[in-house]
């Protein structure tokens, strides 16, 4: 009777829910039919082209199609081990990233900081347009730019360094300043856009927490160090395992439109040899195995990272 009863109540309670949530999903149809765009989004280009990967187990022949293809189990993954350009693509791709977020991330953070104590809220907008504008740059101008200063003959930063009696400096064609020239580019063009969620964060810092270290007579770089991080950590974490998430991805376009053949040692990353191995030469196979390769570093970076940063932080993606 007990077991009965037990199971009646549980499949009343499991009606009662279903009842709920369907009342709820008509009570407000028209904000659920708006989920569709990007459901539908997500599913075409995102997950339906999962099907496409398993031609990093095949020899993928077009003619044949996916189903067709001979599996070769992997054969690509060992093949992209063994080659010699593997420890130079890893290592040009990890320390780009690294570098980034050694040198990249903590800057909108500093950035954001500095706007809100800024007393006088006219200049503070004078800076925050100035600070935005880089980011509505594309891409191709910004590297053309570069080329334009950072030019031998003519270029106005070599022109400062003849005019202090040295030689000018090849820039865009030394393996040497490749990575410091990508990165402080990306830094310039970036860090005002990345800096508004932290501003927007600041602002609902409680004001009170700021009054009461005014009066126990903290100065403004305590108030910073003890109310305003502390304040935005949750966000600074969120943010940083969100990069953490994409960290084997570099950014194909400007790494390619920068990149030649004096500075390959320090472009070639993992996304421009596959575009040159899988585009340009057509081993779709190959290089699906390389991006596989790439994802599965990310998810297990991604994991790592949210799983520490929920055990030391509390604060996670999930």
């Amino acid at each position: 009777m007990n077991n009965t009863a037990s199971t009646a109540g549980a499949s009343s309670r499991s009606k009662s829910r279903r009842s709920s949530l369907f009342k709820s999903l008509s009570s407000r149809y028209d904000l659920y039919l708006m989920l569709l765009i990007p459901i539908t989004w997500y599913l075409v280009f995102h997950y339906g082209p999962l099907y496409g990967l398993q031609i990093a187990f095949k020899n993928f022949s077009p003619a044949k199609g996916i189903s067709g293809s001979a599996w070769v189990g992997f054969d690509h993954f060992q093949r992209f081990i063994e080659s010699y350009y593997f420890w130079r693509l890893l290592w040009n791709t990890i320390s780009i990233n690294l570098f980034s977020l050694l040198f990249a991330f903590p800057i909108p953070i500093l950035l954001a900081l500095l706007i809100t104590e800024i007393r006088n809220k006219a200049f503070s907008k004078i800076v925050q347009n100035i600070t935005y504008i880089p980011h509505f740059i594309s891409i191709v101008v910004m590297v053309g730019m570069l080329m334009v200063f950072l030019s031998p003959r003519g270029g106005p930063v070599n022109t400062i360094i003849e005019a202090f009696g040295g030689s000018p400096v090849r820039f865009l064609d030394s393996a040497a300043w490749f990575k410091s020239i990508f990165i402080g580019s990306n830094i310039w063009q970036n860090m005002g856009w990345q800096s508004i969620i932290y501003i927007a964060a600041l602002s609902g810092v409680n004001p009170q927490l700021y009054e009461a270290a005014k009066m126990d007579g903290a100065s403004r770089l305590r108030r910073i160090w003890h109310v305003s991080i502390p304040g935005i950590l949750p966000v600074i974490v969120i943010l940083l395992i969100l990069d953490v998430g994409h960290f084997m991805n570099v950014g194909f376009e400007k790494i390619l439109l920068m990149q030649n053949n004096l500075n390959l040692e320090s472009s070639d990353v993992i996304s421009t040899f596959v575009y040159s191995a899988g585009i340009l030469k057509g081993e779709y196979s190959y290089t699906a195995a390389i991006g596989l390769f790439n994802s599965v570093i990310n998810l297990a970076l991604l994991l790592l990272v949210n799983r520490f940063a929920r055990k030391k932080a509390e604060t996670s993606l999930w």
